[in-house]
C-alpha cells in the first residue's frame, strides 16, 4: 500500500524540481508560457502528475496559473522584488543576531569556511551563487528557527527568478564580498546588533544593484 502511495508523489516532485531547476537556468523564460503537452511528452509522463507539479511551484510562486490559458513562469515586478528583499531583510537580520549571540565556535567556524570558499569563486558566477545560498542557509540553520528557514528558503526561489541581475553589475559581487565580511566580523566579535545591521546592509545593497 505505502509503494502505490509513495510512487506518484516522488514522480510529481521530481517533475517540478526538473521545471524548477530548467526556470532557474533561463531555460523557461520568466513570463514564458509552460506547454504542458510538449513537456508531457519530453518527460514521458501523462499530464497528471506534470500539472501536480504545476501546483508546487505555483505555490512556491515560481509559476502564475491563469484560468483558460495554463501555467506562465512569473514576471517579478520591481515591487515584487522589493517585497520580497524587504521580508528576507527582516528574517535573515534576525537570524544573525540569534547567531550572534547562541552559536559555538565551532559553528562559526563552518561559517567561516563557506565564507572562504566564497572570496574563492569571484570568477565562476554559478559557482559563487550556489555558496552564497549555502552561507545564508547555514545561517538560517544555526539560528534554530524550522518556520524562518522555511519561509526564507521559499523566498529565495522566487528571488532567483531575478538573481543573475543584481551580481551581474560592474563591482557587485565584490560588494557582495565586503557585506559578507563585515557579517562575519559581528558574528565573531558575538555583536548581535552589529550582525544584525550588517545583514540589513547586504540585503539593501543588494535591492539598490537588483532595481
Amino acid at each position: 500500500m505505502s509503494a502505490l502511495t509513495l510512487t506518484p508523489r516522488a514522480l510529481y516532485e521530481e517533475v517540478a524540481e526538473q521545471l524548477r531547476q530548467r526556470i532557474f537556468r533561463r531555460e523557461l523564460e520568466p513570463g514564458s508560457w509552460v506547454d504542458e503537452l510538449k513537456i508531457a511528452e519530453e518527460f514521458g509522463i501523462s499530464r497528471t502528475p506534470l500539472r501536480e507539479a504545476l501546483k508546487v511551484l505555483a505555490a512556491e510562486g515560481l509559476v502564475t496559473m491563469k484560468v483558460r490559458r495554463g501555467a506562465y513562469v512569473t514576471e517579478m515586478s520591481e515591487k515584487d522584488l522589493r517585497d520580497v528583499y524587504h521580508l528576507l531583510s527582516l528574517l535573515e537580520s534576525d537570524a544573525a543576531g540569534v547567531v550572534a549571540r547562541t552559536a559555538t565556535a565551532e559553528a562559526l567556524r563552518s561559517l567561516q569556511e563557506l565564507h572562504a570558499e566564497l572570496e574563492a569563486a569571484t570568477d565562476e558566477r554559478d559557482r559563487f551563487f550556489a555558496i552564497n545560498e549555502r552561507f545564508h542557509m547555514r545561517l538560517l540553520e544555526l539560528s534554530d528557527n524550522r518556520w524562518r528557514s522555511q519561509m526564507v528558503a521559499d523566498l529565495r526561489k522566487v528571488m532567483k527568478l531575478n538573481r543573475h541581475k543584481s551580481l551581474f553589475k560592474q563591482g557587485r559581487i565584490e560588494d557582495s564580498l565586503a557585506e559578507h565580511r563585515d557579517v562575519m566580523a559581528a558574528l565573531q566579535a558575538r555583536d548581535a546588533d552589529a550582525a544584525v545591521c550588517a545583514m540589513q546592509k547586504h540585503f539593501s545593497q543588494g535591492l539598490e544593484a537588483a532595481t
